[in-house]
């Protein structure tokens, strides 16, 4: 060891001017990144009809940006050991600003897809930055309050997103959803930067694994343009398609071979021969990628079937918060008593319920319905990210509980863009589908035809069957709705297997799996 790196190992523990104060700038910035994976969910309607695009195509608002944010994810050791994790923390802060101010001034939905897989890519790093900072300024015994203070930021900010969202686009307009994180960034980035900016920090040249990083990106890339844009074009019909899904499958197929063979790979694969982490990761996905498919899905449903604004849309999806801030601090203090193989159960029975009570939705229901079952999957949501997430880690040693944390988190978050693209597709799909079947008895000559043309028509053909095509449309999406969400619930109880293949204890890396939310 250098003399210099021994000087900074014996350095007492840095501590800013003003503790709580640097709290606060980190805890905003963690505020506004997560915010942002859900506060276009409700403006989506808004922002396809303003710029000229269809519902499929403004979900790629979304998927750029998670592709992204997945991508950057295994970047974030390598950038922190290059620059130092004050000033990635601060360089990233201040490029999502622009990013967002960017995103807000675009007038194309290329341009807007364009710079929200910018804002994704540099969000990338911030969450993990953030809680490396938060807990350095932190002793020991205070740290897992520390932690408590991320976890609830984290279920906040999703849940404030539609909220927030909704009543911006009404009250003023989609752009300033993207507008308001100028003001947040920028006082973040300078409260974290005066405070911090003479911590001491130990910075290398480490080297980086190039090939991971070109076939990560090739291969992602190209599989998410391939689910954004299949419907479009016809799937492999298409010679865009067929050329993006080859091209996936082999960047994909050299990424898993370099990364299980290379000295220092850039996704450290060879967790996965972890039995707890195995399994526990894919309940992870399968679980996140459902619960982020309904928090998109029902905020387009009711502002397309209902006809709710993107302020209601937001009110009555918000009430899914309500349990998770409330249970969360219980479910982390009291897991030590009760086997977590038993609440990630209880979740994922919660969230099946929920679904399946979706699934009995018709046009006619009221506020208060969406809203309480928004509720009891809330209970769901609550006893489902620490426990799965500490089941995962609990097998993992020493330097693999990092790279397993960031792995699972690389792959949670693509299974959110891609259950995105997947969902707005199987939606639009079935709804074809049903519209028509529904429209396969409707002939011009049948009495009740005839009887619509003269009540809704007035006699008018025309205007009747534009009537109508309007009502079977409704009509087909909410049974395509209902579908998906039937299919979600059984999703969800077969997640329950995944969690009963672990195996206890879970209990000795607890830490480190209540801070990877």
């Amino acid at each position: 060891m250098s003399a210099a790196a021994a000087s900074l190992e014996q350095a007492p523990p840095f501590r800013p001017a003003s503790q709580g104060l640097t709290t606060l700038g980190l805890a905003l910035a963690t505020f506004m990144q997560v915010l942002d994976t859900t506060i276009a969910n409700v403006s989506l309607p808004t922002i396809a009809g303003n710029l000229g695009a269809s519902a499929q195509q403004s979900t790629w608002v979304i998927t750029a940006f998670a592709v992204s944010t997945a991508i950057a994810l295994p970047l974030t050791g390598f950038l922190a050991r290059r620059f130092g994790e004050v000033r990635l923390f601060v360089a990233a802060t201040l490029f999502f600003t622009i990013a967002s101010l960017l995103c807000g001034l675009a007038r194309d939905m290329g341009v807007l897809v364009g710079f929200r897989a910018l804002q994704g890519f540099v969000a990338g790093p911030m969450y993990p930055i953030t809680q490396a900072l938060l807990l350095s300024l932190y002793p020991p015994h205070k740290r897992a309050q520390a932690l408590a203070l991320l976890g609830m930021v984290t279920v906040v900010a999703p849940i404030a997103g539609p909220i927030v969202g909704g009543w911006v686009t009404d009250n003023y307009s989609w752009p300033w959803i993207f507008f308001i994180n100028v003001p947040i960034g920028l006082f973040s980035s300078w409260v974290v930067w005066t405070q911090m900016r003479h911590r001491p920090e130990r910075t290398d040249r480490p080297r980086m694994d190039y090939v991971g990083l070109i076939t990560l990106v090739l291969g992602v890339g190209a599989l998410q343009l391939v689910l954004d844009m299949g419907n479009d074009e016809d799937w492999f019909s298409s010679p865009l398609i067929v050329g993006a899904s080859i091209l996936s499958a082999v960047a994909l197929i050299v990424f898993v071979i370099w990364e299980l063979t290379d000295k220092e790979p850039i996704v450290d694969l060879r967790v996965f021969r972890h039995r707890n982490f195995t399994f526990g990761t894919i309940a992870l996905m399968l679980a996140y990628g459902a619960f982020f498919s309904v928090g998109l899905l029902v905020p387009q449903w009711l502002q397309r079937n209902l006809g709710y604004t993107a302020f209601w849309a937001g009110l009555a999806s918000a009430p899914i918060g309500i349990f998770p801030i409330l249970l969360t601090p219980l479910v982390g203090k009291y897991s030590n008593r009760i086997d977590l193989r038993w609440m990630s159960s209880f979740a994922f029975v919660a969230m099946s319920l929920s679904s399946f009570l979706r699934g009995d939705f018709t046009l006619d229901v009221d506020f208060e319905r969406i809203a309480l079952i928004q509720l009891v999957q809330g209970i769901g949501v609550a006893f489902f990210f620490m426990p799965v997430t500490t089941i995962l880690l609990s097998d993992l040693r020493g330097h693999e509980i990092a790279a397993g944390s960031g792995l699972a988190t690389f792959l949670r978050t693509l299974a959110g863009s891609f259950s995105a693209s997947v969902t707005t597709w199987l939606w639009g799909y079935r709804e074809i589908i049903h519209h028509a079947r529904l429209t396969e008895s409707i002939t011009p000559y049948s009495g009740s035809t005839q009887a619509f043309i003269d009540q809704f028509g007035q006699g008018n053909v025309t205007q009747a069957a534009a009537q109508l095509d309007q009502m079977i449309t409704q009509q087909a999406f909410q049974i395509s709705f209902n579908e998906l969400f039937h299919g979600l619930g059984w999703l969800f109880l077969c997640l329950i297997l995944f969690v009963w293949l672990t195996r206890p204890p879970f209990t000795s890396q607890r830490g480190a799996g209540a801070g990877a939310h």
